[in-house]
């Protein structure tokens, strides 16, 4: 059976089967959420550390969380896909929290060592349509909300982070992350 489809609802629904596997201890629905996902959850990774070896570690590490929190996926609360790039992101804040790698974390090279793990035709018309989906939805946002959600997810800024940086209360910039997460979710699951 191929998990590997142009549409990315049977691809959801895969991943949403392979959870609930997971959570009945079922380890070959692991490795199909490995083969799934591993290559889009490694690239999350990589951008936050921008270092292979730790982003390999929290990619470890991250489908070890899968298989411990598996049961606790919720599909009316977030897509499958989602909730993995979720526990991907926190996991590689974490890391770079520990480590503290700030000096490596100011130039791009570690992209120079990526795979070649470019997706399929199928795969990029999925995500084409994801990804359309998702940047139509963001033209709606406000733009304080959209500046401050591109910078908390894709730079992984915390919500500190982002105030120190844009001389903006804390309250307030968790406030607007918060607003804009729950317009992106209305807006997703009217798509």
């Amino acid at each position: 059976m191929s998990f590997l489809s142009s549409d990315s609802l049977d691809k959801q629904a895969a991943l949403e089967k392979c959870l609930l596997e997971c959570a009945a201890g079922k380890h070959q629905a692991l490795k199909q959420i490995y083969d799934l996902c591993s290559a889009n959850l490694f690239s999350v990774a990589l951008r936050i550390l921008k270092d292979r070896a730790l982003s390999e570690d929290c990619l470890q590490q991250v489908f070890y969380k899968v298989w411990n929190n598996a049961a606790s996926y919720d599909a009316s609360k977030a897509r499958a896909l989602t909730w993995l790039n979720t526990i991907t992101r926190n996991q590689a804040l974490d890391i770079l929290r520990k480590n503290k790698h700030s000096d490596r974390h100011d130039s791009d090279d570690a992209l120079d060592f990526i795979a070649d793990d470019a997706p399929s035709h199928e795969q990029q018309v999925s995500l084409a349509q994801d990804s359309a989906a998702m940047h139509k939805c963001l033209a709606q946002l406000p733009e304080q909300q959209k500046i401050y959600l591109e910078m908390a997810f894709f730079e992984g800024l915390t919500h500190q982070a982002l105030s120190d940086r844009t001389g903006t209360s804390l309250g307030t910039v968790k406030t607007w992350i918060r607003r804009g997460l729950e317009r992106l979710r209305t807006c997703m699951s009217t798509i």
